[in-house]
């Protein structure tokens, strides 16, 4: 008890007002970004270079990215009309043998066509 006694003894509250706890966190907040922002320097011209270096640096990697993106798309196109360009050319040699129906007997036509092609 002789601790209550004192004249800058504190007490413990039991109910506390919420808006009053509202108010004193964000006083605590407030306090807290203040401080640092007191505690920020002005950032030196190195610094402030080296952070526009670092973007242009950033720009030029993103361009070279799309860029290497659309010679990919662009090389993947060209390997497929050349394969579907072969397989048509294929297809134009091996059609007149196909036309043949299953069941009958090979002809002198589709003979003379397994020959020549």
């Amino acid at each position: 008890m002789a601790l209550f006694k004192k004249p800058n003894a504190y007490t413990r509250m039991d109910f506390e007002d919420p808006e009053e706890k509202k108010h004193r966190k964000a006083q605590f907040l407030i306090y807290k970004v203040l401080a640092r922002a007191d505690a920020r320097r002005r950032p030196s011209l190195l610094r402030v270079r080296f952070c526009r270096l670092k973007v242009k640096i950033g720009r030029r990697l993103k361009k070279s990215r799309k860029r290497v993106a659309l010679m990919i798309s662009k090389v993947r196109l060209a390997v497929y009309k050349q394969l579907m360009s072969q397989l048509r050319s294929l297809e134009a040699l091996v059609r007149p043998c196909r036309e043949q129906a299953i069941d009958q007997p090979p002809n002198l036509e589709t003979l003379s066509c397994r020959i020549t092609t």
